[in-house]
């Protein structure tokens, strides 16, 4: 968690009054959404205030827990059935400490949600993963450098032009362990995003 700025301020924002309208509109508290996606409170309230950048990973748990999926908190809703993202518009969520970038550019509606990503590692960057929802699965395919891929005890070595497909429902990390840039794309695939909440959020 830190403090942003910028276009990442403008993000920030944009998240976390999505968040705070989708909790809104299910009637839950505060309470109940923390307790739902397993963040603490004061997060939860940072994030709705767009006090803060969260994590992927705490995006991933609020999204989940709301049965948004993951790109509705970024992008804006839209009744057309087709939606053009302009080269360079995507959201930007997480930026490593060299300069990398992991930039969602595309995504599906729930509730199986298909996101396509853009990444940048720089010279020994990584991004460590928590495990997604059950189901999840993710495909990578490296466009320039190389890549290291952790996904559970394995390790896995990537050169330009080869892709892996693995379990996301398992902790893993993408790695840049070389001198010079890696730039990769990755689809994920979350089946069922918010099946787990819909029944504790309807009691509760």
């Amino acid at each position: 968690m830190h403090l942003v700025d910028t276009e990442a301020e403008i993000l920030a924002r944009a998240i976390g009054a999505r968040v705070k309208h989708e909790r809104k509109s299910r009637s839950w508290t505060l309470d109940q959404l923390a307790a739902f996606a397993s963040v603490s409170r004061r997060m939860l309230v940072n994030v709705e205030q767009g006090a803060v950048n969260p994590s992927v990973g705490t995006l991933l748990r609020l999204s989940d827990a709301l049965g948004v999926g993951l790109p509705a908190l970024v992008e804006p809703p839209t009744p057309r059935r087709v939606k053009l993202i302009p080269a360079g518009e995507g959201a930007v969520l997480w930026t490593g400490p060299d300069g990398g970038k992991g930039v969602l550019v595309a995504g599906t509606e729930p509730p199986d949600v298909v996101e396509l990503w853009e990444w940048v590692l720089a010279p020994g960057e990584r991004h460590d993963s928590e495990a997604h929802t059950e189901g999840t699965r993710e495909l990578l395919h490296v466009q320039e450098g190389a890549l290291t891929m952790e996904v559970g005890a394995e390790r896995f070595d990537l050169e330009t032009g080869d892709a892996i497909s693995f379990h996301g429902d398992a902790a893993h990390a993408y790695l840049n362990l070389t001198d010079a840039h890696t730039r990769f794309s990755l689809t994920v695939y979350e089946p069922g995003v918010g099946a787990a909440h819909r029944t504790e959020g309807t009691s509760a």
